[in-house]
């Protein structure tokens, strides 16, 4: 497995290629449409994975709330994975970038850290949002992505750290991508 780390204001903070719906932690975020219908992708392996259990959560959600809006999030139970919850949060289409999609984009990786401070969530697993079938370019995405969760953990209170937040990329060229987007972020940090 192809990795990278770097600790943030105490809380580890990795990159790794692999499976989301594989990861061993508290949390795993689902890269879910507005529906909470399922899909493909991300949202595809973590429903097939995690079992029908996740999906009668959705529809309980879509009977109270009507679905997710695009930019938040929402909790599930995690069904048969290996995380003790799912956050289903929705990202942008990428439709030509100037419709609001960067803050859309920040707006769910926002969201998803909100309920893990509220649920006083440990560890936290993240795919890219939106960039595979919303097709929300992956260096840009990249960017928001780190910048976001890397601000909320330089403004967390000890007592309130994450132990670990991990982005599991599927492909090779978006862990290249994100690995790029950290080490811009952190220039100069040791």
């Amino acid at each position: 497995m192809t990795a990278a780390a770097r600790v943030i204001a105490g809380t580890k903070l990795a990159l790794v290629q692999g499976d989301i719906a594989a990861q061993s932690v508290e949390a795993v975020v689902n890269a879910a449409n507005s529906g909470l219908l399922g899909g493909g992708g991300v949202d595809g392996a973590i429903h097939r994975t995690g079992g029908p259990e996740i999906m009668a959560d959705c529809d309980k959600i879509r009977d109270t709330e009507g679905g997710c809006a695009t930019g938040q999030a929402v909790l599930t139970g995690a069904g048969q994975l290996a995380a003790r919850y799912v956050l289903h949060a929705v990202g942008p289409i990428w439709r030509n970038g100037n419709e609001g999609e960067p803050a859309l984009l920040r707006s769910a990786y926002e969201s998803c850290l909100k309920i893990v401070r509220d649920r006083a969530i440990r560890t936290v697993a993240f795919p890219s949002l939106s960039t595979g079938a919303y097709r929300f370019p992956i260096a840009p995405a990249s960017r928001i992505a780190l910048a976001t969760v890397v601000a909320e953990l330089r403004t967390t209170r000890d007592d309130d750290a994450l132990e670990e937040v991990r982005f599991v990329l599927f492909s090779a060229t978006d862990f290249a991508a994100y690995c790029a987007a950290l080490e811009e972020l952190l220039e100069g940090e040791s």
